[in-house]
């Protein structure tokens, strides 16, 4: 049969469905018959379109699978039709009832249900492309997600558990620290991107007006420089504040260059009674270098 006429057959099915009401109600429906294949057959395509152009062009049906091109084994060349298949069946209805009969690249093509559909025969001399289109499909791969086994889940939440429970042991003196540093951080940060605000403002005043007035520039400068840069940090103001003393845990070895006598010779008797200890331990004393340390015994 003509395949026009074939489509003209079709519309007129489908037409006399909606005429009765089948429409929507898959049971009454022609298209019951084909429930078990979720492929369709497309004629009339022009010569020029490929598995892409195809699968573009169908997939705002459902998602493709797999797709078929029959093309000509010498040259390659397409035949005009090919088999298409959906992830879902639903889908053909949907392509055959929407597609048939449509004008696709200035030809009319013939969308129909495709009842047993036949695997292409496996042929050797088809290039790596087409063979795994065979055998894998066009479909994108599913994504895999890695999941861990129960036991390891199991111990994860005891962790979590045990540092949810560790909390309540925090120093509130730490946590006071830990507040009050990001307090101090914070307002310098706003200290210092208001000074540099200012600081492009009088640069901006200084370049419209170079022999500006002088208390500008004294402005520009007090801005522009920070006094710890020319005078350093000046500790003798800061009354009130706790100074931190680091306890030496060893005596360290002293400079014979600066170092007092009394230093040097204590260090010398020190080392001369760790020298004889050693020998009566019949042990070795290695020298000194000059990055080393003596350690008392009550620290070691």
């Amino acid at each position: 049969m003509n395949p026009l006429t074939n489509i003209k057959n079709q519309n007129a099915l489908n037409d006399r469905e909606l005429s009765l009401g089948y429409s929507g109600d898959l049971k009454k429906s022609w298209h019951s018959k084909y429930n078990d294949s979720a492929w369709i057959y497309v004629g009339g395509l022009n010569y020029d379109l490929t598995e892409g152009d195809m699968i573009a062009v169908f997939s705002q049906w459902g998602e493709v699978v797999n797709i078929n091109m029959v093309r000509d084994r010498k040259t390659g060349k397409s035949k005009g039709f090919c088999f298409l298949c959906y992830q879902d069946q639903r889908s053909t209805i949907l392509a055959v009832d929407n597609f048939n009969g449509i004008t696709l690249a200035k030809r009319i093509i013939r969308v129909d249900h495709v009842e047993e559909y036949k695997v292409p025969k496996y042929k050797e001399d088809a290039d790596e492309e087409t063979k795994r289109l065979w055998e894998e499909g066009c479909a994108p791969k599913p994504l895999k997600r890695k999941v861990e086994s129960m036991d390891r889940q199991l111990e994860r939440v005891k962790k979590a558990e045990e540092y949810l429970l560790n909390l309540g042991d925090v120093d509130e003196e730490l946590i006071r620290k830990i507040k009050s540093d990001k307090k101090r951080a914070k307002k310098e940060k706003k200290e210092e991107k208001k000074r540099a605000k200012k600081l492009k403002k009088y640069l901006r005043k200084a370049e419209e007006d170079p022999e500006g007035d002088w208390k500008e520039k004294a402005k520009l400068y007090d801005k522009a420089v920070k006094e710890e840069d020319l005078y350093e940090t000046n500790t003798h103001f800061d009354f009130g504040k706790k100074k931190e003393t680091v306890e030496p845990t060893h005596n360290l070895r002293p400079d014979f260059e600066k170092a007092e006598w009394r230093d040097i010779e204590i260090w010398k008797v020190i080392r001369e009674r760790e020298k004889a200890e050693k020998a009566a331990r019949g042990e070795k004393s290695e020298a000194w270098g000059p990055e080393d340390h003596y350690v008392s015994k009550r620290y070691q």
